[in-house]
């Protein structure tokens, strides 16, 4: 008999409530949750596979662990068991710093991959950490670390209340947003242009987006930060900046004035491919705009200038009045935030607080560049011992970061790896050991990171929609695990590692004067916690400690656990609201608009005012059924718009004698794929596109679907040298490449 269970869809960064027709224990169905206080019933060709994606038949369901050379299925103690063995010695001998750990952008669509590690990592006490976050939005943590004391401090645009949204580097109609949580987005852009708002895209490509758009401007890829600076240069001219109440809340205003001087609409124009008048009418309809939002994301960030690039995201929505104001960019406030501290100079935000073995890569928010990972493996140096162990946590970075072919090569020296990922793919295959996760429907689903980007305040919890499947382990249980095996505790209790969380967090919270609970006994704390097992209770202490909790029975109509438990389809906490100078953690207490590192860089970006590329330059692309790599391994998410073609112009296919699905070869300063073309006037002459994800053909890999249809690895046209320098992000786009088509003779 088929019932109805209520998850949160973990599949996309737009979070959108699921109704689950459940049949046994299978998914049979998804259709959206028409109560979600958030969602309200919207759905995408993601969540609406939910139920192939969950019983997809290639998903591991027991540990693999490497014996004679070969993996093979193993136990659950006896896959711990080799992890122990395997890196603590490693740690013992080299350090920790010779374990490196890989995070992988699934650990923020967890409630797993949001809650252990940051444990593990404190337990390992490695700082060779790299994460998906330095293929993608690493330069707006810098540029907003650096501008506002709080890396994590992103405002986003309220596309609700906006009269005026421009996008930049953003197709949110196939990518459903991103650093900018909004359930059908494509419905909140067309609502605001029902009202009488504004749309303008800025992007090489016309998208989904741009084709909605009032303006789209086809910029020159790569050259984001030039414009955004020009049309700041315009706001200064032309004297339209306006900061208005945020005014007593910002330093650095006329330094900035100064910063821009020589980046005029005129100068720019040839770089970037945009008339002066367009990037002045830009900066103009921004100034005129009752209210304005404008938003960057990754075709801003994954270029040679990224972070100033998003630098000046935010220096335009500040220069106009617009942070922090109803219809502008807000800070979101989520649930599970810590206790607000009152509002004053913080420790602020520092950058390079060490730097990589090989190339001297600076650290950013404690991470380097997961372009860097190969050379600090297959590299010996006299600055330290190579990473020799490596734990990836829900990460494919052979196919997701540049030159996969270096990096396969290196994984396969390795001393020991361990891998937490429910597929063999092209990197866990290197794993001496595997250790599957259950599949989304068995597991508890909270979003603690995408709430804190959220368009609206909100909160929602659901319970696993189907009971843990025998001889499977709850992915909190397994990471849990993992923690007390690299750190010497193997064998002790996993429900000690939240124990542990909450012990701390709550002795830390009881002497914080600004905490609800100064003062009490953190015991009798603990005591009063509910929930059926760790995860939960570490949410309930969240929630009550949270900026809406009930703060131990400080606040009686404030959130809890059983209270967010009561209300399935989730609790609406309202609109975004300004908060400024409460989100402020610079040692100023302000927006510090130029800060030094961003006005060190700006000569850089002033030499790009003569860069002309040659020839054609790569950019990536998103499918709406698609996420990096993860699901193209299931059939109802392939075939279609969703295949792995080069896009390039018609003029520019005439020019190089390239038919239309002829296989073309591409070189990059990395290496070269072969890949169909694609003739198409959807991008701008003088620039070819590949989509982000693809390359499924490795042997070992247990990927039936994706095996059949591989495509190629866009990234691998990359050598991993390119990188943003302030945030060591990889330049991903802009990139130059050469194309050759092919005959059959040829292949």
């Amino acid at each position: 008999m088929s019932r109805t269970a209520l998850r949160i869809c973990p599949l996309c960064e737009a979070t959108c409530g699921l109704a689950l027709t459940v049949d046994g224990g299978t998914v049979t169905a998804a259709r959206g949750d028409r109560d979600d206080v958030f969602s309200r019933g919207f759905i995408c060709p993601k969540g609406a596979a939910f139920g192939a994606v969950d019983s997809d038949p290639d998903r591991l369901r027991t540990p693999l662990v490497r014996k004679d050379g070969v993996l093979r299925e193993a136990g659950w103690e006896e896959a711990f068991d080799a992890v122990a063995a395997g890196v603590r010695p490693v740690v013992e001998r080299y350090g920790p710093h010779a374990v490196g750990v890989v995070l992988g952008n699934p650990n923020v669509h967890t409630m797993a991959g949001a809650l252990y590690p940051n444990v593990l990592l404190g337990a390992l006490g490695t700082r060779s950490l790299f994460t998906a976050s330095t293929l993608d939005q690493m330069p707006k943590h810098v540029s907003s670390g650096l501008l506002f004391g709080d890396a994590n401090a992103i405002p986003v645009p309220d596309l609700d209340r906006t009269d005026h949204l421009l996008l930049i580097g953003a197709n949110p109609l196939e990518s459903n947003g991103s650093l900018c949580t909004a359930p059908d987005f494509p419905g909140r852009l067309k609502a605001l242009r029902a009202r009488g708002g504004n749309l303008t895209v800025v992007d090489p490509r016309r998208t989904r987006t741009a084709k909605l758009a009032d303006r789209h401007v086809a910029i020159r890829p790569g050259t984001d930060a030039l414009l955004l600076a020009a049309m700041v240069h315009v706001l200064y001219e032309e004297d339209l900046a306006d900061l208005g109440a945020l005014a007593p809340h910002v330093e650095g205003v006329d330094d900035v004035r100064d910063a821009v001087r020589d980046f005029t609409p005129e100068s720019v124009a040839a770089a970037c491919d945009v008339d002066a008048d367009v990037t002045r009418a830009l900066a103009r309809e921004l100034a005129a705009a009752p209210t304005a939002a404008v938003y960057g994301r990754i075709g801003s960030c994954t270029v040679p200038h990224g972070t100033l690039a998003s630098w000046l995201v935010d220096v335009l929505n500040i220069l106009t009045g617009n942070l922090d104001r109803p219809g502008g960019a807000l800070f979101p406030q989520a649930a599970t935030d810590r206790t607000p501290r009152p509002a004053g100079p913080g420790r602020g935000f520092a950058l390079g607080r060490w730097h990589s073995r090989v190339s001297g890569h600076p650290e950013a928010k404690g991470e380097l560049p997961l372009s860097a990972l190969a050379e600090e493996i297959d590299t010996v140096t006299d600055a330290g011992e190579p990473v020799r162990a490596l734990l990836t946590v829900a990460a494919n970075p052979v196919l997701s970061a540049p030159d996969g072919d270096r990096l396969d090569k290196a994984l396969g020296s390795l001393d020991f790896m361990v891998s937490v990922d429910p597929y063999l793919n092209e990197t866990s295959r290197h794993a001496h050991v595997v250790l599957p996760p259950p599949p989304p429907a068995q597991s508890p689903h909270h979003d603690f990171a995408f709430n804190t980007l959220a368009v609206r305040n909100q909160v929602r919890y659901t319970r696993p929609a189907v009971p843990l499947e025998p001889g499977r382990t709850a992915e909190t249980e397994i990471l849990a695990r993992l923690t007390l095996a690299v750190s010497g505790m193997h064998g002790a209790d996993p429900a000690a590692v939240d124990a542990t969380v909450i012990e701390q967090t709550l002795a830390k919270a009881v002497r914080e004067p600004h905490s609800p609970v100064h003062g009490r006994d953190p015991g009798e704390l603990a005591a009063l916690l509910t929930g059926e097992n760790g995860p939960e209770r570490r949410l309930d202490l969240m929630l009550r400690l949270g900026p809406y909790g009930d703060g131990f029975g400080a606040r009686p109509d404030g959130l809890t656990l059983a209270r967010l438990l009561a209300h399935p389809h989730g609790i609406d906490l309202g609109p975004l609201r300004p908060r400024l100078p409460q989100p402020l953690k610079t040692r100023s207490g302000k927006v510090e608009l130029l800060p030094e590192p961003i006005a060190a860089d700006l000569p850089r970006l002033a030499r790009a005012l003569e860069a002309r590329p040659a020839g054609l330059v790569l950019v990536g692309r998103r499918h709406l059924r698609s996420n990096n790599s993860w699901m193209h391994n299931i059939p109802v998410l392939t075939g279609g718009s969703n295949r792995c073609t080069l896009h390039l112009h018609p003029e520019d296919a005439a020019r190089l004698g390239v038919r239309d699905a002829q296989p073309v070869r591409v070189k990059g300063p990395g290496g070269a794929v072969t890949a169909p073309a694609e003739v198409t006037d959807t991008v701008r002459p003088g620039v070819v596109s590949l989509p982000h994800g693809w390359g499924h053909d490795r042997p070992g890999t247990r990927q039936t679907h994706a095996a059949g249809d591989p495509g190629v690895n866009v990234n691998q046209l990359l050598d991993g040298g390119m990188l943003d320098p302030l945030s060591g992000n990889a330049v991903l786009n802009g990139v130059p490449v050469t194309l050759t088509p092919l005959t059959d003779a040829k292949l």
